[in-house]
């Protein structure tokens, strides 16, 4: 059954950052909670997360090694066949690829984190008081990170009219090439540091890299073709459309590729029955509000951070690309290291990297095809047109995630002779200490500081069997045998026995399913039970909470975009580029 939207709308703001509900629970509203109170919270030694998180050059444990001058890694080259003309049959697919997931789905999570969770406050490397942290978003799948305040307190980053967005400059595919997109809104000025182009935005993080940043104005871009394709509709019912198809494409797309489709059916049992969420309620057995929805800190902090090891080292942005510091220019030592073309999601060369808050060349526009499946084609994956798959979920990071650039040295001059100068050196804070640049370390660090259980008392909780001390592999799930080989999660630090940080354990869970499915390259990697019941139950429970939610308004609905029935991440894309 296809309903129509109901005739209620918003306000002309839409209702963004928290006037979309009525607080009636202060404790909640805005806030984070956390979803297991009565476990005790779990503690290491930083000496034992340093140890476990790596440093990305010497000891990599979660951190992977830097990346290496192999025609044969990653890096390769653009070519699928030799310099005698013979097809490269290693090159044809990287054993870190994880089939089951499209690499636009790693930042199409993070787009989705920006909109749900903010905690500029806490500390990484003290307690904090959960109950006293503000999530400066507000808890709901209501797109405040793209709409900001609305037109009337935030009209720059709209029309005149504040019926659309703002666009920036047109994006092209390379040199010459055509243009696939648009650029975001920018304020630019100059002073002693060089020029400075920031975005316009509702939420600067959605500018902290080139993919998330352009993934960004897609949905400005949708917004304004549905405001140009039904020009009788208000800023408020406009608004209300883009949030509900963004809604059904986490709930129906993104939700069941990262996790596991034995707990999305029994968390969704309308789904399987064909019915309503009135006839087959939503089975949530841990989030439970009071009253509004929170944030739970198990989900922020460590459930929902395993996008972290979908990070590719390197992306195509499109296929026109061919050089590396320029983009019209084919460097000879980078196209025999095979990275022309190409760019690391984080350099120390910013020329090298998609590092973010700033404008990047124009020919960068993305050709989303090589993001997202765009045309159902499955061969394509075995050529440079390929869509790029997403990293295994493991407990292993890529090593440029070591040197996040926010805390990192970014270098001016190009360091064009090994790959492993264009890794960034941390900064040094006011006590002139190095800055925590490694996001393993971060992560890991932050959950402790926000008092989390480990692992194995919340599987436990969750009436599941934790994972054996033996099954806690630490590092790359790319097939059975080498995983065998893996460090044992106990053996890294005494301190890991018996308790392994919920972060850690959530990815591990994943690769062991992994292991079991038979731990094959191209064998699909999703969420484990614990993994999946956090991440589905806090989903899930923002959008019944959320009384203009299209869970909660018309269960039923279905976008009138898009094949009968199917709407998803490639079809919001088409809808909003006109392809």
């Amino acid at each position: 059954m296809r309903t129509h939207l109901p005739s209620k709308t918003t306000p002309s703001h839409g209702g963004v950052r928290g006037a979309d509900f009525n607080p009636r629970s202060p404790q909640f509203e805005g806030r984070f909670g956390r979803i297991f109170r009565s476990l005790p919270p779990a503690s290491w030694s930083e000496e034992a997360l340093q140890k476990l998180a790596g440093d990305g050059q010497e000891e990599n444990r979660m951190s992977a090694d830097p990346e290496k001058d192999d025609r044969n890694l990653p890096t390769a080259p653009n070519e699928d066949v030799d310099e005698n003309g013979k097809p490269r049959e290693s090159r044809l697919h990287d054993d870190e690829e994880n089939s089951g997931i499209d690499a636009g789905y790693t930042y199409f999570g993070q787009f989705i984190d920006h909109d749900i969770t903010f905690d500029p406050a806490s500390s990484l490397q003290q307690r904090n008081d959960v109950n006293a942290l503000v999530d400066f978003r507000t808890p709901a799948l209501d797109l405040d990170s793209v709409y900001g305040s609305g037109p009337d307190d935030q009209p720059y980053m709209y029309t005149g009219n504040g019926r659309k967005f703002q666009l920036g400059r047109d994006l092209f595919e390379g040199l010459g090439g055509k243009a696939i997109g648009k650029d975001l809104p920018r304020h630019s000025w100059t002073d002693d540091d060089g020029e400075h182009h920031r975005a316009l935005i509702g939420d600067k993080r959605n500018d902290e890299n080139v993919i998330v940043s352009q993934l960004h104005g897609i949905f400005l871009q949708f917004h304004n073709r549905l405001a140009d394709d039904h020009s009788n509709w208000s800023f408020a019912e406009i608004q209300r459309h883009v949030r509900w198809h963004y809604q059904y494409v986490v709930l129906h797309d993104f939700l069941p590729k990262i996790t596991c489709s034995d707990v999305y059916k029994n968390i969704l049992p309308h789904l399987s029955n064909n019915g309503s969420i009135f006839d087959y309620p939503p089975r949530l057995h841990f989030y439970k509000p009071h009253n509004d929805a929170f944030m739970p800190v198990e989900f922020a902090v460590a459930a929902y951070r395993f996008g972290h090891s979908m990070v590719r080292p390197i992306y195509r942005l499109n296929t026109k690309l061919t050089g590396g510091n320029n983009p019209d220019t084919t460097d000879p030592n980078e196209k025999a290291r095979g990275i022309d073309g190409r760019q690391f999601i984080f350099a120390g060369l910013k020329e090298r990297g998609l590092n973010g808050f700033d404008q990047f060349p124009k020919e960068w526009g993305i050709d989303w095809n090589l993001f997202f499946d765009l045309t159902q084609n499955k061969d394509s994956r075995k050529n440079k047109n390929r869509t790029q798959p997403a990293y295994k979920i493991d407990s292993s990071l890529v090593n440029p995630l070591a040197f996040l650039p926010e805390f990192s040295q970014i270098n001016k001059q190009p360091p064009l002779d090994n790959i492993s100068k264009l890794q960034p050196q941390p900064q040094l804070d006011r006590q002139n200490k190095p800055m925590i640049n490694n996001l393993a370390f971060r992560n890991l660090l932050r959950g402790m500081s926000m008092g989390l259980p480990s692992g194995q008392d919340v599987a436990r909780a969750m009436s599941y069997q934790p994972l054996r001390e033996e099954d806690m592999r630490v590092g790359k799930a790319t097939n059975a045998d080498e995983f065998n080989k893996l460090p044992i999660l106990r053996d890294i630090h005494s301190d890991f026995i018996g308790k392994a940080p919920l972060w850690y354990y959530i990815l591990a869970e994943a690769a062991h399913d992994w292991q079991i499915k038979g731990g094959k390259t191209e064998t699909p990697v999703s969420l484990g039970k614990v993994g999946s019941r956090i991440v589905l139950e806090t989903f899930v429970g923002l959008l019944l909470q959320d009384s203009h939610s299209f869970l909660r308004q018309a269960p039923t609905w279905t976008p009138q975009i898009g094949k009968k029935d199917k709407f998803d991440m490639p079809d919001l894309i088409k809808y909003a580029l006109k392809l």
